[in-house]
């Protein structure tokens, strides 16, 4: 088959030179891509700035911006849908939606993890078992669960119960709300935005912007942060705790990443996704001898696994298993025309990668009820059975190998990185065995070495070069002395730009962080997972809390949070719990309510006052960083650790007086 794709100016769509050689291909290919779709379909003016209605059949109404901040009555009059709502009312409305679509997503993963978890637990899931007892006995301590004499098992059926209900709860407080500081705890309870239960805050926006129902744009806003928090420090923090006890708790591990992971004389097979449920049992059955026999007897020397998007970061940190690419490379790993299988589960999968997949031999395998694709073949994951649907789809790929055919180019670029710095590692490695504190990161914020922590998360986006704002902002921030957590696609970004090794503090960060680096033998960019791990940087600004001299609450330290490429509703639900937990947050390419000042500033001034967070909008990722820069400057100062401290030896005297 052959695509309607056209040579494009390859250099101005990727900053990464394997993801240039692919877009060149796939013009010579006739293949159609998202670069591709990206040039020529423009987006809705009215629909990009969140003026534009659908909720109802009388639709969908699209309201321009105002001509001027001075309106005549008459003129505010033109500017509302037919039922009368305002620009304000439809941005908050088109807004928390996206709020309510992403926190689904991550939450719905969170749940599925749960049932996984409880029925490994009963003994009725083979092939999984408890990994990590420690953090088991940790969660069962932070749930109220008994341990004495029990079991492993009967203490993970407890969790598993006490976690699914999380989701139907109907009243009270989600439970993991506890781990926040007092004060943060206080901050939602004063505003009504503690979630009472996941799924019942997620439903409630969907009520409220029915047609007729709230249509107060503060009042929505409310709602979205009340569900936000829900996502973050309620399902997607169970998905992360459940997930390390099954799976293990990640640790520093050495990985590839890029499309020159792919191998030539290999059966590729490529996991791509965000739940590690069905790719844990992947990467085993790829290891079984008679996995690899059969391989052989195909005419390849082995089975090369790779990952794409959040699944790859999973079994990255798990497993060193390589990353092959990002969203926007999911196309172009089908376009070396060396791939045998395409494994997919869900979000952020584009249906197109069927059509680019009918123009090679490469099959695409959806094993998701909830996320299948006209014309890929799907294999269901059994999780009562997992290792059966995993060796069905290894097999799958094997046997495909032989259809490959000669248009095959494999670009050589791939770069090291090192990953898996989850919380509890990062609290290891500063403060050791016996001692695991936040307290030497604290230490070095108070005394200029650092600078400050920044979040830096999210997607790719078609709309603006691939990669270039995540890796363009990272790097003005550790020059700047800011250590940058990061998940998922910008994660990939980063180690695709060298920036996740040791050796780049002394190439890209400041004089203050790389001595920190040195002397921790850590990069300054540290991976902390896929996107639902984003609850591991929640905790990890709550122990920073806890260990004290930076305040007494998230609001109070040097941090800030950024999405310089975002694309999908989970981005926001991210921003917005984030922005809800006291951190300022800035997102690029493009904001979803600039077609209402009021709305817009809301978010952007009013917040602040609400719940010590708020939004920014930068599309230019250095200027980004910079606000991120002064927010954090700003922080230090009200902490009094603006200044230069002078270290000064106590000597005996000075001791008594102390």
């Amino acid at each position: 088959m052959k695509g309607e794709g056209k040579m494009a100016e390859a250099k101005s769509k990727s900053i990464d030179a394997a993801s240039i050689k692919m877009i060149e291909k796939a013009a010579r290919d006739g293949v159609n891509t998202a670069f591709d779709r990206a040039e020529t379909m423009k987006p809705c003016p009215i629909g990009v700035v969140g003026s534009c209605c659908k909720h109802c059949g009388m639709g969908p109404c699209r309201v321009p911006l105002p001509k001027g901040k001075e309106e005549t009555p008459e003129e505010k009059l033109k500017r509302r849908g037919i039922c009368g709502a305002t620009a304000e009312t439809i941005a908050a409305r088109n807004f928390i939606r996206m709020v309510a679509g992403g926190a689904s997503a991550h939450s719905d993963h969170g749940r599925g993890v749960a049932e996984l978890f409880l029925a490994a637990a009963k003994g009725e899931a083979s092939g999984y078992e408890i990994k990590d007892e420690q953090k088991l006995l940790q969660l069962a301590l932070d749930l109220g669960v008994e341990i004495g004499e029990r079991s492993n098992n009967e203490i993970a059926v407890d969790i598993g119960e006490i976690c699914l209900a999380e989701f139907g709860k109907q009243a009270g407080e989600l439970l993991f709300l506890r781990r926040a500081p007092l004060k943060r705890q206080e901050v939602w309870q004063r505003e009504g935005v503690a979630p009472r239960g996941i799924d019942r805050e997620i439903v409630e926006i969907m009520h409220r912007t029915h047609i007729g129902v709230d249509q107060d744009y503060r009042s929505l806003l409310r709602q979205g942060v009340r569900a936000a928090i829900g996502d973050g420090w309620g399902g997607s923090m169970i998905a992360t705790e459940l997930q390390d006890i099954l799976f293990g708790t990640p640790t520093p591990v050495l990985g590839k990443v890029n499309l020159g992971v792919l191998e030539k004389d290999q059966v590729n097979i490529i996991i791509h996704g965000h739940e590690p449920l069905l790719s844990e049992m992947i990467v085993a059955a790829a290891q079984e001898p008679e996995m690899v026999e059969l391989a052989k007897s195909k005419g390849a020397s082995g089975i090369n696994l790779s990952g794409m998007c959040c699944t790859a970061n999973e079994i990255l940190m798990r497993h060193g298993v390589a990353i092959a690419g990002n969203f926007l490379q999911q196309e172009l790993a089908i376009t070396t025309g060396a791939v045998e299988a395409m494994v997919v589960d869900i979000q952020c999968i584009m249906q197109s990668i069927v059509t680019v997949a009918e123009c090679y031999h490469t099959k695409i395998i959806t094993t998701a009820p909830k996320g299948r694709i006209p014309g890929a073949r799907h294999i269901e994951f059994d999780e009562h059975n997992a290792m059966a649907s995993a060796r069905a789809i290894v097999k799958t790929a094997i046997d495909n190998f032989p259809n490959r055919g000669s248009n095959i180019e494999i670009p050589e670029e791939q770069t090291y990185q090192v990953a898996g710095f989850s919380h509890e590692t990062i609290n290891y490695l500063l403060g050791g065995v016996y001692r695991a504190s936040y307290r030497p990161l604290n230490d070095n914020i108070i005394n200029g070495r650092i600078r400050g922590l920044a979040g830096v998360v999210g997607c790719n986006n078609a709309r603006v070069q691939h990669n270039y704002g995540h890796v363009e902002m990272v790097k003005e921030l550790i020059k700047n002395d800011v250590v940058v957590v990061t998940t998922g696609c910008n994660a990939i970004a980063c180690a695709m730009a060298g920036l996740m090794v040791p050796e780049a503090a002394a190439q890209y960060a400041g004089e203050g962080l790389a001595s920190v680096c040195e002397a921790v033998g850590i990069p300054p960019v540290l991976h902390m997972g896929s996107c639902v791990d984003n609850s591991r940087i929640l905790m990890a600004a709550a122990a920073m809390v806890k260990d004290g001299g930076l305040g007494d609450d998230i609001s109070d330290l040097p941090v800030a949070g950024a999405a310089p490429e975002w694309m999908s509703e989970k981005a926001i639900s991210i921003g917005q719990y984030f922005v809800g937990s006291g951190v300022f947050t800035v997102f690029g390419v493009n904001w979803p309510t600039l077609g209402s000042p009021e709305v817009t500033e809301f978010l952007f001034k009013e917040f602040e006052n609400m719940y010590g967070g708020m939004w920014a909008f930068e599309p230019d990722p250095i200027k980004g960083a910079h606000m991120m820069i002064e927010h954090i400057d700003k922080k230090r100062k009200a902490l009094g650790i603006d200044k230069a401290r002078e270290r000064v030896l106590f000597d005996m005297a000075m001791r008594r007086e102390l």
